[in-house]
C-alpha cells in the first residue's frame, strides 16, 4: 500500500498477446463499442480539418483516435467538460497506451454519437471509472496499427519493432524509426482481429508516461486569455437573445401580460406567451422539459432582460403557493413524534437495546434546500430550421437534452443535434434540460436562431434543489462505550404522497448500518411542490452531515477518541447482512443495480486506511490549540470513494467561524491518472461542502425561492477558504471517480470541529454564528 500526497507508485498492469491482421477495420471498431469503448466509425477517406493555413488532412485510426502527417495527434474526450477535468484526463488514457508524445495530442470534444462513443455524460464520478480501462484498450489497438504498418514498410515482424519513442515506431534491430505522421496513412488501412480490444496487449503501469504525471488543463491556455469555449460565448448569424420568465411559484402559469408594452420597448422584437409541454415534469428536477412562462425576445441579452423590469404579469399560481420552509420545520417536528410512515430497515431488536443499553444519546439534526448556482448561468443556443434542430449547450447530459427535445417538438431524436460546449460548472445541475428545451422550443416561435440566457435571479429561483431533511436520531452504547443501538427517524420529502422526490431518499445500507447489531431505519413524508434532484454527491451530501456530526457526538458521549470509535466500528468482526432491495429500486447509489451492479462493495478495511492516513497527516490529537480552536474529523464513502477529512476551526467570541485547515485522505484505487486535476477535485469538493454549511440555504416562503443573488445566498468568499492539504491512500483496487467522494465528509468534519472549540453541536444547517457566541 503507497501513500501519496501528489504522485504515486504504480503496480503491474495485465497484459495480453495482441490480435493481428484478420478482419476488417470496422469489425474492430464494432467490437470497440461492445467493449464499452465505444468505437464504431469506419473512414475510408482521409479527414480534412481546417487550420490558418488552410486544410490539414487527418487519417483516422478509430472514433479517438486521428493523426496528422505532422504527427499531431488528436483525441476525442467522449464526456462533457464542466470543470472536472475529463477533458485532459480521457485523453491522458488513450495516449498514454498510444505512445503518443503529450506535447503533440490536441484533445477535443467528441460529438454527441451513442454508436461511436457509448454513454457520454458527466455526472456520478463515472467519467473515469466507466472508461479508463476501455481506452487503454483503445489507446493500445491503435497503437498496433502504427506498429503492424511500420513493420510492413520495413518487411519485418512487428514483434521486432517498438514505440519506446514517443510519437514514433522504432525497429529494435537497425534502430530504424518511422514517426506516427509518417504512418497515418497505412495505419489507418489495417485491419485487426474482432477481438482485439479484449487481447490486446496494455501497457505495465510502471512504464507509463503520461498517466500519473501532473498535466494542466488542455483548455486552461483558452480560458485565461477568454477564448470562447462556454455556451455563454456562443454566437450565430441572425442570432437573436431570449429571456423566459416563468412564475415565482413552481407550477404557476401566466393568464395574462402587457405583451404589446413590451414589443414596443426599445431593442425588443417580440413577447409572446409559451404553453408548457404537458406534462411539464415538475417537480422532478430531472424530468422537467417546458414550463408555461413568458418569452421576450430582443435584439440583444440585455434589451431582452431589461424588458423583464416593465412586464406585468397576472399569474395563476396554483397549489404550491401554499407552501413554505417555516410549514415544512413545524411539520417535521410533528412528525418526529409519532410512528413513522414506514420502517425500512431492522435488524435485531432495537427497543430491547436501547431498553438495556448502558447510555442513550439523543440527537435532531436538520439540513436545508440548497442550490447548485454554477458561476455560468443556465443557457443554451438554437437553431431550428426545416423540421430539425441544432443546439450548443453547456450541458452534463446531451443524450438526454436531446431526447427531451425531440420528444417537445414531435420529431424524431435523429433530427436533433446537441453540440456540447464547455460548461461553467455543472454540479448535477446540467443533468436536467429543460433550459435546453426552452431554446429550442423559442427558436422554433420565433423562426430565428436563440439563445435563451438567464439572469442571476432566474437561475437562482428556477432550478431543482438538493432536498431539505430532518432526522431524529437514537444511539445506545453499552458498559464499554459500544454501539449496541441505533434508530434514526427520517422526515423527508414526496413529490405525490407515495414517491419520494428527487434525491430525497437514503439506502438501507447507509453508515451505521451493517456495523450495529440492533438498528432501525425508517422515514415519514411531507408533499413537496417545489423541484428537487441530484446535486453534488446526491444524498450523501446531506446525509453525511446528519450521521457523521450524530456519530461524532456518540464518540464523545462514549469517551472514545473521534477517529478510533470510527475504525472500532468498521473493524467490528460480525457484520449485519444487508437486506435485498425493495423491488424496483435497484440498489441506490451504493450496489446492486444499475452501473454500480458492476462495482465493488463497500470494503472497510479502506475506510479504516483513510482514517489512520488522515490521523498521521493531521497530527490528530498531538497537536496543542488555543481556546476556541478545535479539529473534527467524517469518513464517508460516495461514488466508489473512500473520503476522510480533518478541520482545524477557530470561532470567534461573537460566533464567527474561520477554517484553518483542511487534511484530507483518499482511495480511489491503484491509479490516479492525472495527479492535477485529482487534487484539484478533492480540494473543490472539501470547499464545496464547506460553503454550504456557512452559507448556503434556499427559503421558500409562499410557493416561491427568496434568495435572489450572492448577497442572500452566499457562495464561499477566496479570504475564507482554508488551504487543503490532499494525500492519496494507493490500494489495489479499480480506479474510481473523483468529482463528488470530497464533499460529504466536509459539512459534518466542520461542525464536529466547532463542537470541539466551543463544546457546543451544530445540529442545524447553515452554521448560525448567533448559536455559537461565547457565553
Amino acid at each position: 500500500m503507497a501513500r501519496l500526497s501528489a504522485v504515486q507508485t504504480t503496480e503491474k498492469g495485465a497484459a495480453g498477446s495482441a490480435g493481428r491482421e484478420s478482419v476488417s477495420r470496422r469489425a474492430f471498431l464494432v467490437a470497440g463499442a461492445a467493449a464499452g469503448g465505444g468505437l464504431l466509425i469506419n473512414f475510408s477517406v482521409p479527414v480534412f480539418a481546417e487550420t490558418a493555413s488552410g486544410p490539414r488532412r487527418r487519417y483516422t485510426l478509430n472514433a479517438y483516435i486521428q493523426i496528422d502527417p505532422d504527427s499531431t495527434v488528436t483525441i476525442m474526450s467522449k464526456c462533457p467538460e464542466i470543470g472536472q477535468g475529463i477533458k485532459t484526463s480521457l485523453p491522458m488514457v488513450v495516449a498514454e497506451e498510444l505512445d503518443a508524445d503529450w506535447k503533440n495530442v490536441v484533445a477535443e470534444q467528441a460529438p454527441l454519437d451513442a454508436r461511436a462513443y457509448g454513454a457520454q455524460f458527466a455526472g456520478g464520478s463515472f467519467s473515469t471509472p466507466m472508461n479508463y480501462e476501455p481506452l487503454r484498450r483503445v489507446g493500445a489497438a491503435a497503437r498496433e496499427m502504427l506498429v503492424t504498418a511500420a513493420a510492413r514498410a520495413w518487411h519485418v515482424k512487428p514483434e521486432e519493432c517498438d514505440t519506446q519513442i514517443a510519437g514514433f515506431v522504432r525497429h529494435t534491430g537497425t534502430s530504424r524509426k518511422l514517426s506516427y505522421g509518417a504512418l497515418a496513412a497505412k495505419a489507418s488501412q489495417i485491419k485487426l482481429a474482432p477481438d482485439v480490444l479484449r487481447t490486446v496487449k496494455v501497457k505495465d503501469p510502471k512504464d507509463f508516461r503520461i498517466i500519473g504525471k501532473p498535466i494542466s488543463g488542455v483548455d486552461n491556455p483558452l480560458i485565461v486569455t477568454g477564448q470562447p469555449l462556454f455556451g455563454i460565448d456562443m454566437s450565430l448569424p441572425g442570432m437573436k437573445y431570449a429571456v423566459f420568465e416563468k412564475c415565482p411559484v413552481f407550477g404557476g402559469r401566466p393568464v395574462s401580460a402587457n405583451l404589446d408594452a413590451i414589443k414596443a420597448l426599445p431593442g425588443v422584437r417580440d413577447a409572446f406567451l409559451v404553453p408548457g409541454a404537458r406534462p411539464t415534469g415538475l417537480p422532478d428536477g430531472m424530468a422537467i422539459t417546458l414550463q408555461d412562462g413568458i418569452a421576450i425576445i430582443g435584439d440583444s441579452w440585455w434589451a431582452a432582460n431589461a424588458a423583464l423590469d416593465k412586464l406585468v404579469v397576472q399569474w395563476n399560481e396554483g397549489p404550491v403557493a401554499s407552501q413554505s420552509t417555516e410549514q415544512f420545520d413545524r411539520m417535521a417536528v410533528d412528525l418526529s413524534t409519532k410512528p413513522p410512515g414506514q420502517v425500512f430497515r431492522h435488524d435485531g431488536d432495537v427497543d430491547k437495546a436501547f431498553a438495556s443499553a448502558a447510555k442513550v444519546i439523543e440527537g435532531q439534526y436538520a439540513y436545508p434546500l440548497v442550490a447548485h448556482t454554477p458561476l455560468e448561468p443556465m443557457n443554451a443556443t438554437a437553431r431550428y430550421a426545416d423540421g430539425q434542430v441544432e443546439v450548443w449547450a453547456p450541458t452534463q447530459n446531451p443524450a438526454a437534452g436531446q431526447g427531451a427535445i425531440a420528444k417537445v417538438l414531435g420529431i424524431p431524436p435523429s433530427k436533433v443535434t446537441v453540440h456540447m460546449t464547455r460548461a461553467g460548472g455543472g454540479f448535477g445541475r446540467r443533468l436536467g434540460t429543460e433550459y435546453m428545451v426552452e431554446a429550442a422550443v423559442l427558436s422554433k416561435m420565433a423562426g430565428v436562431p436563440i439563445k435563451v440566457l438567464r439572469n442571476r435571479k432566474q437561475d437562482i429561483q428556477h432550478e431543482f434543489y438538493r432536498p431539505a431533511g430532518y432526522h431524529n436520531f437514537k444511539a445506545g452504547l453499552d458498559s464499554a462505550g459500544t454501539l449496541v443501538a441505533f434508530r434514526d427517524h427520517f422526515i423527508t420529502f414526496t413529490s405525490d404522497g407515495e414517491k419520494l422526490s428527487n434525491s430525497a431518499n437514503m439506502d438501507a445500507t447507509e453508515f451505521p448500518a451493517r456495523f450495529v447489531p440492533n438498528l432501525q431505519y425508517a422515514q415519514s413524508m411531507m408533499l413537496l411542490g417545489v423541484p428537487t434532484g441530484p446535486m453534488r454527491a446526491p444524498q450523501s451530501n446531506a446525509l453525511g452531515y446528519a450521521f457523521q456530526s450524530f456519530l461524532d457526538e456518540v464518540a464523545v458521549a462514549a469517551g472514545k477518541d473521534p477517529i478510533q470509535f470510527r475504525i472500532d466500528l468498521f473493524n467490528t468482526p460480525h457484520l449485519v447482512p444487508n437486506p435485498p432491495p425493495p423491488r424496483g429500486r435497484g440498489g441506490g447509489r451504493r450496489g446492486g443495480g444499475g452501473l454500480f451492479g458492476m462495482m465493488p462493495g463497500f470494503n472497510p478495511k479502506r475506510a479504516v486506511g483513510v482514517l489512520e492516513l488522515v490521523r498521521e497527516k493531521s497530527g490528530w490529537g498531538q497537536r496543542k490549540l488555543p481556546p476556541r480552536t478545535g479539529m473534527g474529523v467524517a469518513f464517508y464513502y460516495s461514488h466508489l470513494g473512500y473520503i476522510a477529512e480533518v478541520m482545524q476551526v477557530t470561532v470567534a467570541r461573537e460566533g464567527t467561524v474561520k477554517v484553518d485547515k483542511v487534511w484530507l485522505a483518499a482511495d480511489v484505487g491503484r491509479q490516479i491518472v492525472n495527479p492535477s486535476g485529482a487534487i484539484n477535485q478533492l480540494q473543490g469538493g472539501a470547499l464545496d461542502g464547506i460553503s454550504q454549511a456557512l452559507g448556503q440555504a434556499i427559503t421558500i416562503d409562499r410557493g416561491r425561492v427568496v434568495q435572489t443573488n450572492f448577497d442572500d445566498y452566499q457562495l464561499l468568499r477566496m479570504n475564507q477558504a482554508p488551504p487543503v492539504e490532499v494525500f492519496f491512500n494507493i490500494t489495489d483496487n479499480m480506479v474510481t471517480g473523483l468529482g463528488e467522494p470530497a464533499v460529504p465528509p466536509a459539512p459534518p468534519a466542520l461542525c464536529n470541529a466547532i463542537a470541539a472549540a466551543t463544546g457546543k453541536r451544530v445540529r442545524k444547517l447553515p452554521i448560525d454564528p448567533a448559536t455559537l457566541v461565547a457565553t
